[in-house]
This record gives C-alpha cells, structure tokens and sequence, in this order.
C-alpha cells in the first residue's frame, strides 16, 4: 500500500509515529511522511519519502501565555494553509491508500473530508470520543487553565472552522470532532482519562518509543544518583526555574542533568556548580535510562520514555496538556505533581528526595514500565492498519 503520513511540525508528535513508519516500510509498504523540512534527519532513517511542507519554523521562544499564543495566531493559521497545500498536491497526483494523520493536524483533518481519503487517526497522548471531550478535561476547574486562554483557544478553533469552510468542507471544532474510523492511540488505556469507555475504533497500542538510544557523547555518571532536568522542546523558555534547580541541587550529592533549550542564554543562569551539566538537549532515552528521578514539564512523549524506562517523575508542567499528564502521573502513583507558580529551591529538593525514597511509588512505576515495555506498539499499530485497510 501507499501511506502518507502528516504530523504537527513538533518532536513531540513525529517522535511517536517513526517505529511505526520504520515497521510498515520493513512490511513492504511505501510511505510518504508530509513535514517540516526540519524533522527530515529523523524521517528519511526509517525509510520513508519525505515531502517538505512549506513555510518557516517559529525561531522566537514559546512561553504558554495568552498574549504570546495570540501573536501565533498567524503563525497557526499559515501552518494549516501550508500543510493543506502539500496534501493537496500529494492526494491530487500521488492518491495514498491512506492518509494517517496526527490527530491535532489540522490540515489533515480538513484534507481527508475534502478528498474523502480514507483517514487513520493518531494520539500522541489522550484521545476522545463522543461521550468524552478531551476540551473539558483540559479546561476543567481543577486544571489551573486560566479564562484568558479558553478565550484565545476558542479564537483559534474558530479560525480552523473558517479554513475548514473556505476549504469547501463543513465547518469542524479541531477539538470535538468524532473519531476517525480508526484510531491508534499511542498510551496505554490505564493512562487514558474515562479508558474503559472507549470502543473498537481505537486501538492503545501504548508508547512508540523507537531507537532514540544513540548517547552521542554523553556518558553517566560513575556512582551516585542521577536527576534529569528538562521542560521539553517548546514552552522550554524559563530561565527562572533553571535558576531555581541550580539552587535547589547545586553542592548537592546529585549529579544532575538539566536540558535548557536552545534559546536560554546558559552565561545568563549564573555560576554553574561542578555536579551540574548543561546543554541545550540531552540524547534522552540514554539519559533516562540511568536517571533515578525526572523532573519534568510531564509532556506525553517525555512521560511515556520515563515510565516505560522505570523513572519516577516530579511533574513541573508548562501548559494544560501536560498538567493532564501531572494529574495522571499523581493520581496513579508514578510521581508527584508541583504547581509551577508555588515552586521553590527547598520544594524542588524535597519533593525529588521524596519521590526518589518512596516505596510505593516505586512499586507503581515498575509495574508500569513492565506494561508499557511488553508492548509492540509499532507491531500492533501496523497491524490495525492493515487489518482496517484490508
């Protein structure tokens, strides 16, 4: 069959889906996999025809703040029409067997209503359904999600249902369409919010995690405990909670490594104590694979690596999504959750001394891991596909 893959411009949601393209190549298929020029060096490795979709990437630094999304809002809106134009010459010369999209591709979703193209969803992290709204859950009272975001949201989804409409396709809210006819949820169904409600549409294959081992060259410690640091790939720009965890583990019997991004000026953050290492990015797996704890922004793809490698985590997370996964993370026994606007040196400290201590979540995140690790998750997701295509 011929596949075309799209994907939200960002690790986050190309990382997920690379086993699998590497496991449908391996089968025979040809797939051709939409993205950003950027993501090129990690696409092309797993075999796949990559077809760069226009436009530039963001340069300035994200912070999740109403008024910085609303400057986006423009940027938001060219990805759509740049990615709805590379799909729209793919579709029209190239026709796919199917289109699997990233379930927040935007363009995609627009795309298979306007070709008819028979669509494959797919979740990097919680999915929903007809009776489960993945808005609500975000935006819910205990989510610390302020009223001034719901406002600037609202303005984006409305944006969509214009393009959508200006397209030629019915008017969609990107947050409470129905399902796909298939849909591969890339967690488990423990970790998914109301997971005993969902059907046969979808399939919780759990973390696609890949080959992402390469250290480079990074090496571990020799002894004593390991802290990874790092809020992730975007809303990574806080230079005042780098401070704080120089304070909170500098001089400490900790050898930590923290992944700053590439827009914190490291000069900026003061003197660095001698068992501390800075860099912008971290080889991840390889770091996480000797890690005692992760204090963490908690995003899908970062605590599904942690999880699956039997890392507890303490959750610092930077945007709603990820203040879901805290929630999850905290409520299941996998970790502890810290609001980001109560945070200081001595709770920092404390609580990663805790959670490294305690038994029972410990217990937790090693009956996790060896869930998460007995999974095939690209094995399963192809032969969903497959099995639905067939």
């Amino acid at each position: 069959m011929h596949l075309l893959f799209t994907s939200v411009p960002a690790h986050g949601h190309v990382n997920p889906t690379l086993p699998l393209v590497r496991e449908l190549v391996r089968r025979g298929h040809r797939v051709s996999y939409a993205v950003h020029e950027e993501f090129r060096s990690v696409v092309e490795p797993t075999g796949a025809t990559v077809l760069p979709v226009p436009g530039e990437m963001p340069k300035t630094p994200m912070r999740f703040e109403p008024e910085s999304m609303r400057r986006r809002m423009t940027e938001f809106e060219r990805m759509i029409r740049d990615g709805l134009a590379e799909l729209d010459r793919v579709l029209r010369h190239d026709p796919p067997d199917a289109l699997c999209y990233d379930a927040m591709t935007l363009s995609a979703r627009i795309a298979v209503r306007r070709f008819g193209v028979p669509g494959v969803a797919l979740f990097p992290s919680y999915a929903s359904h007809e009776g489960f709204s993945l808005r609500e859950e975000l935006m819910s009272s205990g989510s610390g999600f302020p009223p001034e975001f719901r406002r600037v949201l609202e303005a984006m989804w409305e944006q969509t249902a214009d393009l959508a409409a200006e397209a030629g396709v019915e008017r969609f809210d990107p947050m409470s369409t129905p399902p796909d006819e298939l849909n591969i949820v890339f967690i488990p169904r423990e970790f998914q919010f109301a997971g005993d409600t969902f059907d046969e549409r979808f399939h919780f294959v759990g973390p696609s995690l890949g080959e992402r081992e390469d250290a480079g060259d990074w090496r571990p410690p020799a002894d004593g405990r390991l802290l990874f640091v790092s809020l992730g790939t975007a809303f990574n720009y806080r230079p005042e909670f780098f401070r704080m965890c120089l304070d909170a583990f500098g001089d400490t019997d900790w050898h930590v490594a923290m992944a700053v991004g590439k827009h914190i000026d490291v000069d900026g953050l003061g003197a660095v104590p001698a068992n501390v290492e800075i860099r912008p990015f971290f080889p991840q797996p390889a770091v996480l694979r000797h890690a005692d704890v992760f204090l963490s922004h908690t995003g899908m793809n970062s605590t599904m690596e942690s999880l699956s490698l039997g890392v507890p985590l303490v959750a610092v997370p930077q945007q709603p999504e990820q203040a879901a996964n805290a929630r999850q993370v905290d409520g299941l026994g996998l970790g502890r959750h810290l609001d980001p606007a109560s945070l200081s040196p001595e709770l920092l400290r404390k609580t990663v001394e805790e959670v490294h201590a305690d038994p029972h979540i410990r217990a937790n995140v090693a009956r996790m891991s060896a869930t998460l690790r007995a999974a095939d998750a690209p094995a399963r997701a192809a032969d969903a596909i497959e099995a639905h295509l067939a």
